[in-house]
C-alpha cells in the first residue's frame, strides 16, 4: 500500500471543472463530463464493452448487448460474490450465450473491469465536485450536499466498491485503481476543508494533521457505506447529516 499523498498543491476546487477520464476510461461514443457543468448525459465508459469488443466500433444492437450482460453480471457479482459468479450464470440470466458473451467480454474479469471504468469514473467526478469548506452556515451546508452525493455514487457502484476492496480477490493492478482514487480524495479534501483559511491556522490545531485527518474521515465514510448496502438498515438521512457534521468538527474543532 502506497503512502498518502502530502497536501494538494494548488488544485482548483468547486464544481465547475470536468472530470477528467481514469486511465480505463474510453471517451469513443460519448465525452465524459461533469454533471455539474449541466451538460447532456454522457455515455457511460462500459458502453464499449470489455476487450475483445473495443476492437471495434459497436452498433446499437452491441451496446445493447453489452449493457444486459452488464447487469447480469453485477447481479450475479451482487448474489454469489466475485469468485462464485461464473460465465455460465451471467450468460443466463442476460438470455444469450457463450459465443456472444465472449464477442464483447475475454472473462468475468473483463466484464469486472469493464463495471469498474464506471465507478472510478464516477469517483473521479465526485472527487473534483468536493468543495471549499468555509467555518459558517454555507461551508457546513455545502459539505453536507456534497457527503450527500458521495452516499448516492457509493450506493450506485456499491457492489463493484466491495469487490474491489478484496485485493487478494481482483488482483493488485485493479486494487491499486481503487487506492489511488481514494488518496486523491484524501488530497482534495485536505485542501477543501483547509483552504478557506488561506494556510496554515495561526495556532496549527486544524492543520498540522489535515492529511491523516481526511484519510480518517473517508475511512469512516466508506465504511459507513458499505454497512447501508448490506443487510444493516440504518436511517440515511440522519447518518448524512451526522457523517458531514463529525467531518465539519474534525477540521474546524
Amino acid at each position: 500500500m502506497r503512502a498518502v499523498p502530502a497536501r494538494a498543491k494548488g488544485r482548483r476546487l468547486g464544481k465547475n471543472g470536468e472530470a477528467p477520464a481514469t486511465d480505463g476510461a474510453h471517451k469513443r461514443g460519448g465525452q465524459l463530463t461533469n454533471r455539474a457543468t449541466g451538460g447532456a448525459r454522457p455515455l457511460r465508459p462500459s458502453v464499449d464493452g470489455g476487450v475483445p469488443a473495443l476492437q471495434r466500433e459497436l452498433g446499437a444492437h452491441g451496446r445493447e448487448t453489452v449493457r444486459r450482460l452488464l447487469e447480469a453480471g453485477l447481479a450475479e457479482f451482487g448474489e454469489a460474490g466475485f469468485q462464485g459468479a461464473r460465465v455460465e450464470d451471467i450468460v443466463r440470466r442476460a438470455k444469450t450465450s457463450h459465443g456472444t458473451f465472449y464477442l464483447y467480454f475475454a472473462n468475468k474479469d473483463d466484464l469486472f473491469r469493464t463495471l469498474l471504468r464506471d465507478a472510478l469514473v464516477d469517483m473521479a467526478e465526485i472527487t473534483d465536485e468536493f468543495p471549499v469548506v468555509t467555518s459558517n452556515e454555507a461551508g457546513r451546508a455545502a459539505l453536507r450536499s456534497w457527503v450527500e452525493r458521495f452516499c448516492d455514487t457509493y450506493g450506485a457502484h456499491a457492489t463493484v466498491i466491495r469487490i474491489l476492496s478484496q485485493a487478494e480477490i481482483v488482483g493488485e493492478s485493479v486494487f491499486s485503481d481503487g487506492l489511488q482514487v481514494l488518496f486523491r480524495l484524501s488530497e482534495v479534501m485536505t485542501q477543501g476543508m483547509t483552504a478557506a483559511d488561506g494556510g496554515p491556522a495561526g495556532d496549527g490545531l486544524r492543520t498540522e494533521h489535515a492529511e491523516l485527518t481526511a484519510v480518517a474521515c473517508l475511512m469512516m465514510l466508506e465504511r459507513i457505506n458499505y454497512l447501508m448496502g448490506t443487510e444493516v438498515r440504518l436511517p440515511r438521512d440522519e447518518m448524512i447529516d451526522r457523517l458531514a457534521a463529525i467531518i465539519y468538527a474534525a477540521f474546524r474543532s
